[in-house]
Parts: structure tokens; C-alpha cells; sequence
């Protein structure tokens, strides 16, 4: 029997990255859940993380403690900063300066002492906010560095970055989430959801989630503070 093929996943357990697990473990991958306690606004995100990590049986999930609220730049990690609840132009201010680079470095790292060779991340250039490390040439990018700055790239084992929803609309992912059986009501997307996980129903996160299960002709599955936040 071929042993599983192993991968890195990153999981803020948010709607998108528990559908990336998903499609991971669909894919026949023994999936390794990767989180980061950054000093985000919030950790309900950070705790239905550890409860899908559970639910969904990874093979481990490691929560590593970052501190990107020292650097601050964002409203999702400096207080002082209100989150936006109307669209913005240009890059919005909940965009956390390197982010992703960050998060997939430390992927990478973990995917080198196990011997894993694909890292999973749930970006998308669709339905998204205008941040840079969600497009299809950051992740171009990040795969070739990955294969350049490794002892295992070096030695011709080359690393893959899956980026499955990245062409995705909202919509597309979550009635493709659906069929895999995720359970959005577990997960957390608001930028400001309170101790318990409820969502505003708000903030651009908010938007973006409500208006795709109503393209997905599906139940909007989310916790909110109260159901007439709904804004759609």
C-alpha cells in the first residue's frame, strides 16, 4: 500500500482555509494544519482553528506564536486602528504587511523536518480584498524561492505551493466546500467577531462571505452577533 502523501496546510479557520483543507484531504494528502498567533485583533479565528483541526483529523496542528502586532500596519493587528465597515480603494488597511510571505516561510520550514513537499494556502485573487500576496505571482514566486533557499531544493526534491481556490469565486468555493461536507458554521471569517466567535456582519470579510453564499444559493452558514447584522 502507497504510504499518504504529506502536505502543509495553513488554517486560520476562516471559511477559505478550511475548504483548502478539505480539498487537501480529498486529494488523498495527510495534512499537517499550520496556525499562528500573530496578535491578531481577535483569537476566535485561532480557536475554530484548533476545533476544525480536531473535527477534520489532521495528522498534527501546530500554532506558532509570531508577534506581527509589534510592527503593527494593519487594523486585523494594531488596536488603534479601526476596521473598515464601507469598501475602500487601493489596499485596504487590513492587509498585514507580509503576511503570507511569513506564514509560507514557516510552512516551509515545517515541511522540510517532515519531509513534506506541498504546502496548501487558502489565497484568492477573486473574491478578495486587493492584498498582493493573494495573486497567482506571488505564489509563482514564493514556489521558486522555495526551491531555491532549501537544503531539499537544492538536492532536486522540488516543494509545490497549491493555491486551489486562488480562480475561485466565493460562491465557487463554498458549494465546493459544501460537497466536501465542511461545516462553515464552525468556521470564523469576521475581522472583528467577538469572544465567542460571532461575526458583525460588517466588515469587508463579512461582505464578501454573506454575498457568497447567497451567489451559492446556500444558507448562510456564519454565527452572527444577531441575525439583523445580516446585510444581505
Amino acid at each position: 500500500m502507497t504510504p499518504p502523501k504529506s502536505a502543509i496546510v495553513l488554517l486560520s479557520g476562516g471559511l477559505d482555509s478550511t475548504t483548502t483543507l478539505a480539498m487537501a484531504q480529498q486529494q488523498g494528502y495527510d495534512c499537517y494544519a499550520l496556525s499562528f498567533d500573530y496578535g491578531q485583533r481577535h483569537v476566535a479565528e485561532l480557536n475554530a482553528a484548533r476545533r476544525l483541526a480536531k473535527s477534520m483529523r489532521v495528522a498534527a496542528h501546530k500554532i506558532v506564536p509570531l508577534s506581527l502586532d509589534a510592527i503593527g500596519g494593519s487594523a486585523l493587528t494594531d488596536r488603534a486602528i479601526k476596521v473598515p465597515e464601507a469598501a475602500e480603494e487601493g489596499i485596504p488597511i487590513t492587509y498585514v504587511p507580509a503576511r503570507n510571505t511569513v506564514f509560507l516561510a514557516i510552512a516551509l520550514g515545517w515541511a522540510e523536518v517532515i519531509h513534506a513537499r506541498d504546502l496548501f494556502v487558502g489565497v484568492n485573487a477573486v473574491d478578495y480584498s486587493g492584498y498582493p500576496d493573494c495573486r497567482p505571482a506571488f505564489i509563482h514566486a514564493f514556489e521558486q524561492l522555495a526551491n531555491l533557499a532549501t537544503k531539499a531544493g537544492v538536492e532536486g526534491t522540488r516543494f509545490q505551493v497549491h493555491a486551489p481556490l486562488i480562480k475561485m469565486t466565493k460562491a465557487d468555493i463554498i458549494q465546493a466546500g459544501y460537497k466536501l461536507g465542511v461545516d462553515y458554521y464552525q468556521t470564523v471569517s469576521c475581522y472583528q467577531a467577538d469572544e465567542q466567535g460571532r461575526a458583525c456582519g460588517r466588515c469587508d470579510s463579512c461582505r464578501f462571505r454573506q454575498q457568497g453564499f447567497k451567489a451559492a444559493g446556500l444558507p448562510d452558514m456564519t454565527h452572527y452577533v444577531s441575525r439583523k447584522e445580516e446585510i444581505i
